[in-house]
């Protein structure tokens, strides 16, 4: 999830204001009604007394109908008591009168913006930066604007051209810097964040932000301090580091519940709810996915077989869709599985909840939570009954306005419920759910095919860059100066993360060359049928693999985790269990490369490991889509019933 700019509306004052007030004790007649009763109004505006002062500028606008501050600043009233809709048409009369007044326009843009308008607001906005080229405010909130809409490279033509206005603009600094991350251009991103904590050390996210992108070109320098500070951060209660790139820094429960609490606060106020107790009395209970990932992305890749396996006599399922259209072959698949398949991405929250609430959603479920092109706000307006976070977030969201959360007991133990502010309610095997019904090639690529020696033994890590922390790193190193022979198979995303990690692998005193990085594939199937040239699955840590772990294991890759004390940290311990590989799943780094070293050494022991999961893949839970689908099914009708009796605080 990335940050959109601030959006505010200030009040416009005027050098002609007298330095005394008087106070208006009766109601004036016309003469009165003057430059100096609108001064007045404009200082009560000043001290917070809105509802006085909205008076006086409705007073004032009877006699003066088409007076440009009088208007601007009841938008302002309105705005901050969140009736905007009510702003627009006293900012549409003052704008046919002062077309060229650069402030009226950015207030209607707002008013339109909060309302969902956004074709109309990015008018409004222009219009403003027409009128007064240097308009800041305006560059700022349609630039923000534009990232909302997914034009990704107009708003930071925006943003730039406010740093040319004004280098340290600190909203255009941020803003910039994560969309040059959205682009792949770590290196500019970086020298924009440090610009940035130059400017303010305390920067909203700033150290996190910072180190999370580090953390994508493996670059480690200063790590354990970086991370001391950002975790005394998160632990005061500051605003030192999102808590989706917290997860790959930290493990302990407590901090990320601290760290999610935090950025709810900040970024997720309570709203009034659209639902306010209403009972629905439907055939079918209506289930709404929200997420952006339908599509082809990890989560759209572990949710298709559950769309297309719900029991359609019992439950209407509903897709409310964020993203893109990628016109994939899975986007395919879950255009058909679903009863209804809303395409909101153009959509503002607040009419994304409306629609949902006038669809009586029966049970909403997040399955992005605080990650990229999510709309978690949605939730916040309460559209539903029932609202879950399942799947597409690894921890508690911090939000009053989420019910449950779904786990297993490998995820969160027991001992962990209270660090989650939802109810945890628990599928009995694992909680993650894969797609039973792909099937892979019977071909395998050859080990040149892949990049990799014909001989030795293959310890393979496909996670993503940022999971890769230097202390896991270091243990990796260590297999390999022990295991003469052996490489390390890699799936980093970029040139500079090789350049980086290949570095460090000197660093240890280990040839670069023995770090192999694997090219992309066009198709999951042949990406998984590669899995059968390696020996070990390597996990990282404290940031685990997810979907990755369980593509290895279906594809008969036995993988070594260290089971930690986040729920991050515990979801490949989690699929081991499910799979029935338990000892596979360690506690220390130290278990962790004992293990690996020790199953890298035996080759019997590893092959009676392969073998051992090629049969519990079929006689397992892990990959059983339909038993799964009805768990996950059992689990909605229970919350459903709890919502219907009015005791959803009682256990599931």
């Amino acid at each position: 999830m990335t940050d959109a700019a601030t959006l505010e509306l200030k009040p416009t004052t005027s050098a002609t204001a007298p330095s005394a007030v008087r106070t208006v004790t009766q109601i004036p007649v016309r003469q009165q009604i003057n430059q100096d009763y609108l001064m007045r109004a404009l200082t009560l505006q000043g001290q917070g007394q809105d509802r006085e002062a909205e008076a006086m500028f409705r007073t004032y606008l009877e006699v003066h109908p088409n007076d440009r501050v009088a208007a601007y600043s009841i938008a302002v009233i309105l705005f901050k008591r969140g009736e905007a809709a009510s702003a627009i048409p006293t900012l549409q009369s003052a704008l046919e009168v002062h077309p060229g007044f650069a402030p009226l326009w950015f207030a209607l843009a707002s008013a339109q913006q909060a309302v969902g308008q956004r074709e109309a607001a990015l008018s409004s906005y222009d219009q403003a930066i027409e009128a007064k080229p240097d308009y800041v405010e305006a560059l700022v909130n349609s630039g923000a604007l534009l990232r909302e809409m997914h034009q990704h490279i107009p708003a930071l033509e925006r943003f730039n051209q406010v740093l040319s206005i004004n280098p340290d603009y600190e909203t255009a600094l941020g803003n910039c810097a994560i969309l040059l991350t959205e682009f792949k251009r770590s290196e500019q991103a970086i020298a924009m964040f440090r610009r940035l904590l130059t400017i303010n050390p305390r920067y909203d996210y700033g150290d996190g932000l910072l180190c999370y992108e580090r953390m994508h070109i493996c670059d480690w320098t200063d790590f354990d301090g970086t991370v001391e500070r950002i975790n005394a951060g998160v632990r005061a209660g500051q605003r030192s580091c999102k808590s989706l790139g917290y997860m790959a820094l930290s493990d302990v429960a407590e901090d990320h519940q601290t760290c999610a609490r935090t950025f709810a606060r900040h970024r997720f106020p309570a709203r009034p709810p659209l639902w306010t107790g209403e009972t629905y009395r439907h055939d079918r209970i209506r289930i709404a996915y929200v997420s952006p990932d339908l599509r082809e992305h990890p989560v759209g890749h572990l949710m298709a077989g559950i769309f297309e396996c719900h029991d359609k006599s019992r439950f209407e399922t509903i897709a409310i869709s964020l993203g893109t259209d990628d016109q994939s072959r899975l986007r395919a698949r879950m255009l058909k599985a679903f009863d209804h398949f809303v395409d909101a991405r153009d959509m503002s929250t607040q009419q994304i909840a409306q629609l949902m609430r006038s669809m009586e959603v029966d049970i909403a479920i997040d399955l992005a939570g605080y990650t990229s092109d999510s709309r978690t706000d949605v939730f916040t307006h309460r559209p539903a009954p029932v609202q879950v976070n399942y799947l597409g977030y690894p921890g508690t969201l911090g939000l009053d306005c989420i019910d449950y959360i779904v786990a297993d007991r490998h995820v969160i133990p027991q001992e962990h419920q209270r660090f989650y502010d939802e109810r945890v309610v628990y599928l009995p095997d694992s909680y993650l759910p894969t797609d039973g019904s792909l099937s892979l090639p019977e071909a395998t690529p050859t080990r040149a095919e892949c990049g990799l020696p014909d001989e030795g033994v293959v310890f393979c890590s496909f996670n993503h860059d940022y999971k890769i922390s230097p202390h896991v790193f270091g243990v990796w190193m260590n297999l390999l100066r022990q295991v003469p022979g052996s490489v390390l198979w890699l799936m980093s995303r970029n040139d500079l993360s090789h350049r980086n990690l290949r570095a460090h692998a000197s660093a240890h005193g280990i040839d670069p060359e023995r770090l192999v990085f694997a090219r992309r594939v066009p198709r999951v199937e042949d990406h998984l049928a590669r899995y059968r040239q390696a020996d070990l699955f390597l996990d990282t840590h404290p940031y685990n693999a997810h979907t990755t772990a369980a593509d290895a294991l279906m594809a008969g890759l036995p993988v070594i985790t260290y089971m930690g004390q986040s729920f991050p940290s515990r979801v490949a311990g989690s699929l081991l269990h499910t799979a029935g590989l338990p000892e596979l799943a360690t506690h220390s780094l130290a278990q962790y490369e004992a293990l690996a070293l020790k199953l890298a050494r035996d080759p019997e022991a590893l092959k009676d490991l392969k073998a051992r999961l090629a049969h519990n893949r079929r006689h397992t839970p892990l990959f059983d889509t339909p038993r799964f689908t009805r768990h996950l099914e059992t689990i909605y009708t229970g919350m459903w019933r709890k919502a219907q009796l009015g005791n959803a605080s009682d256990e599931l």
